[in-house]
């Protein structure tokens, strides 16, 4: 049943995220038509402010979850009321303070936005995401029991019909009225619609959940609770902020204009980072089991191949997304909305990094590391802010992702190996330099050969120039990385899996 589940998960939530990868861009591309590049930089401010408020969070939900694994497993219905009653009063907690500090962020919003030339109300229109976060915090607890039964494939079937609806409403509402606040109105309806329609879900298959009598949670299950949250607050606070800061600084020094440009190619990126994410982060549980049971040397020799595998996965994806991305936004929405290929280089080289964290966060997520290293994400929030802003007055805008790839040295330069490479497999700090300076020059070399062999020859059609960007981005890092990696264990291994599969 486990494996089924799994496996039923995997598929909706890779289902779920192509549906709307897919729906965002058709919809990104008629709001530009109907509404601007002003309104487009306006939504992308606003979404990372409210992302940033969900620092507020602080990682309850993943903290109950956790903790729902053993009463479930153990047909214990009473605590997991608590476990439920303790995660309502939390989120209704939670929505009242996202509420007041988003309120009392009114007055500073105009320090990030320079004019705006559109005949809108920035404080109505940033009310309106503020309450669609509330609503969201309001309804949404229920969610937890499906996640911790396994049954995450529900609530992304759900979210694939309320990303379908809601989008094919809004753009009809753009259509018929050109009018920003109905448009977010609507998200507020269906983000209501779909929580409702979880929560009743939920009741139907947990009956027991709507009991009004409830026992108050064990103190040593609070306790446990707590601990965890308070290991994952700083982490919470250093992603949120360096995820989150990048569209403020922009604003701030660019203008809002320069948002709505990078609102499309951050759309795209992130849409790769989440599909290729998955397919790490997945092995995380398994990595957990393999830490307890298995010897250093084993479980050195499972990281090498999972990174390898990491790092092809990210040097195809960055890859990709630097060769095709201009020819795609030029079919997409038009030449106009393009940015210098100074800046996608950047761009790309963050998304690689990026996704090669992804080995390393899952063992030491598995292995438990939160508090150890809880300052880190603090000071790579920090290091972020500075650069971006340092870098910009000298470069512009490629100067502020700049920052964003140097502030990414806390986690390469320390974390990463004190907290992995040393602590979980006691290697060498040198072992690690040279490994991780090895993989980066492979990946320079590839994405340069890649890139010159684009730009040799320009096609005029946009159609044909994608198709042989699509060509070249396919073929040729996956035959270099075969080239060169061809005699080493980690593709031997490979390999053989497959060949043995097809036995």
């Amino acid at each position: 049943m486990r494996k089924k589940n799994s496996i039923k998960n995997m598929l909706a939530a890779t289902s779920s995220n192509i549906i709307t990868i897919i729906i965002g861009l058709v919809a990104q591309a008629i709001f530009i038509k109907i509404l601007g590049t002003e309104y487009l930089g306006l939504n992308g401010l606003f979404s990372n402010i409210i992302t940033m408020l969900g620092i507020v969070e602080l990682g309850i939900g993943s903290a109950i979850v956790y903790n729902l694994y053993k009463p479930i497993a153990n047909n214990d219905y009473e605590q997991i009321k608590s476990l439920m009653q303790l995660y309502k009063k939390s989120y209704h907690i939670i929505a009242i303070i996202v509420l007041i500090i988003g309120v009392s962020i009114i007055p500073v919003l105009p320090f990030f936005i320079e004019e705006v030339t559109v005949p809108i109300n920035t404080n109505a229109i940033y009310l309106l995401f503020l309450l669609e976060v509330v609503f969201s915090y309001l309804l949404s607890y229920k969610r937890s029991i499906l996640y911790a039964n396994q049954k995450n494939f529900i609530v992304n079937l759900v979210h694939i019909c309320y990303t379908v609806l809601m989008n094919a409403f809004q753009l009809l509402s753009l259509y018929i009225y050109k009018n920003f606040y109905i448009y977010l109105a609507i998200k507020i309806l269906f983000r209501i619609i779909e929580n409702i329609v979880i929560t009743f879900i939920a009741n139907k298959l947990y009956p027991y959940i709507k009991d009004k009598n409830v026992e108050k949670l064990d103190k040593e299950v609070e306790k446990d609770i707590y601990i965890k949250v308070k290991g994952l607050f700083f982490h919470k606070i250093g992603s949120f902020l360096v995820s989150s800061s990048d569209n403020l600084v922009i604003s701030k020094m660019l203008g809002i204009i320069t948002v709505g440009l990078y609102s499309n190619y951050y759309m795209i990126i992130n849409s790769v980072q989440t599909i290729f994410n998955q397919l790490i982060q997945s092995m995380t549980a398994s990595i957990g089991n393999l830490l307890v049971t298995e010897k250093k040397e084993k479980v050195f020799d499972v990281f090498l191949k999972i990174r390898f595998f990491n790092f092809w996965i990210a040097s195809f994806s960055a890859i990709s997304v630097l060769i095709i991305m201009e020819s795609f936004i030029n079919i997409w929405i038009g030449s106009k909305y393009l940015l210098p290929t100074s800046v996608l280089i950047v761009l790309c080289f963050n998304l690689y990094q990026k996704l090669m964290r992804n080995t390393y966060l899952s063992f030491k997520e598995a292995s438990g590391t939160f508090h150890e290293d809880r300052f880190v994400p603090l000071i790579e929030s920090f290091l972020n802010i500075f650069f971006s802003i340092i870098l910009c007055l000298k470069f512009g805008l490629m100067g502020i992702f700049l920052g964003t790839v140097v502030s990414g040295l806390a986690l390469w330069c320390f974390s990463y190996p004190k907290y992995v490479y040393k602590k979980l497999f006691d290697r060498s700090y040198k072992e690690y330099a040279l490994s991780t300076l090895g993989y980066i020059m492979c990946f320079i070399a590839l994405a340069s050969i890649s890139l010159f062999l684009s730009k040799i020859y320009m096609l005029n059609n946009p159609f044909l120039e994608f198709a042989k960007n699509v060509g070249i981005a396919v073929l040729i890092p996956n035959i270099l990385i075969i080239v060169i990696f061809y005699k080493t264990n980690n593709f031997q291994y490979y390999k053989n899996m497959i060949l043995k599969k097809r036995g």
